[in-house]
């Protein structure tokens, strides 16, 4: 009897340290997945995978350095006679490319444009990924750079998917945005991670995302709390914010977008867009979306 206690409590352990080591790995990977993410630019999520000539636009390629010291490669189509500017900022495991849909309406309707790449991402020196922290250095030195070289006056940000919290998170800590348009935005990561180990790996919830949010702090230097749009949009009035979101989300739910737009202050707008696809409003209905969103930076830039 001793001994079958003893062959029990063996297999007990061994079970449970196989499992452990097992959980560990799931999440060092999806940990090395969120901040070194892989990317191929698809002409049916990006529409164009070139460069602005292809929209006959005339660009600039140009280049800035972040305050902690990271060097930005950006494209600035300028318009003439113009003191405004719209940055756009891609989501995670993107580049500059994603913003090239909007490029066209957007200058038609007087904005200057810079679309970089984040810190890791496009033509720059591969890093990690942090989901926004320091990805809002960036977008300050691109502001840096629009007013100190181009003498703009006054900026918005349109930020898709990562590229949307991100965006969210500079422009309640810096007032030269004057207005944002935010598609396909989380509203809080812990809660998005924890979709995704449901919906995508079909584990439970519970030990795997407590893993991998202590190695991606660990990792990264970044609590997941300071990556919460939620928790600060309100603080962005009175300036405008403008919510886009696809109605059926299958990454980022539907829900997160309405949470951002319930838990910002006037002046606000939201869109639901007739999607199925991650951060694919645009494709739903280009002329609709087209227009609003140029009408909304006329009205507030």
């Amino acid at each position: 009897m001793r001994n079958i206690k003893k062959t029990i409590a063996i297999t007990a352990a061994s079970a449970l340290g196989i499992a452990s080591i097992c959980i560990f790995v799931l999440a060092w990977v999806f940990s090395s997945n969120v901040m070194h993410p892989s990317y191929t630019c698809s002409e049916e999520h990006f529409i164009y995978c070139g460069n602005p000539s292809q929209l006959d636009l005339t660009f600039e390629n140009i280049s800035f350095q972040s305050d902690d010291g990271n060097v930005l490669s950006a494209w600035y189509i300028p318009t003439e006679n113009s003191s405004k500017a719209i940055i756009f900022v891609h989501g995670h495991g993107a580049d500059r490319h994603e913003g090239m849909r909007w490029f066209k309406a957007m200058h038609q309707a007087g904005f200057n444009l810079l679309a970089l790449d984040l810190r890791n991402s496009g033509q720059n020196v591969r890093s990690f990924s942090s989901m926004g922290y320091f990805e809002q250095n960036d977008i300050k030195a691109a502001l840096d750079y629009l007013q100190q070289q181009k003498r703009i006056e006054s900026i918005g940000v349109f930020g898709t998917s990562m590229g949307a919290a991100t965006a969210i998170m500079a422009m309640e800590k810096d007032a030269r945005i004057g207005a944002g348009v935010f598609e396909a935005g989380w509203s809080n990561l812990r809660d998005l991670y924890a979709e995704i180990i449901e919906q995508y790996i079909g584990l439970p919830i519970f030990p795997l995302l407590t893993v991998t949010t202590w190695l991606l702090e660990t990792r990264t230097g970044v609590t997941m709390e300071q990556l919460n749009p939620e928790d600060i949009i309100g603080n962005i009035a009175p300036r405008p914010v403008f919510i886009i979101h696809c109605s059926e989300d299958t990454l980022i739910d539907l829900s997160h977008g309405k949470r951002n737009y319930a838990l910002a202050n006037e002046p606000k707008q939201f869109w639901q867009s007739p999607c199925q696809t991650h951060a694919r409003a645009w494709q739903s209905d280009p002329s609709y979306i087209e227009n609003r969103v140029a009408n909304y930076y006329l009205e507030y830039l």
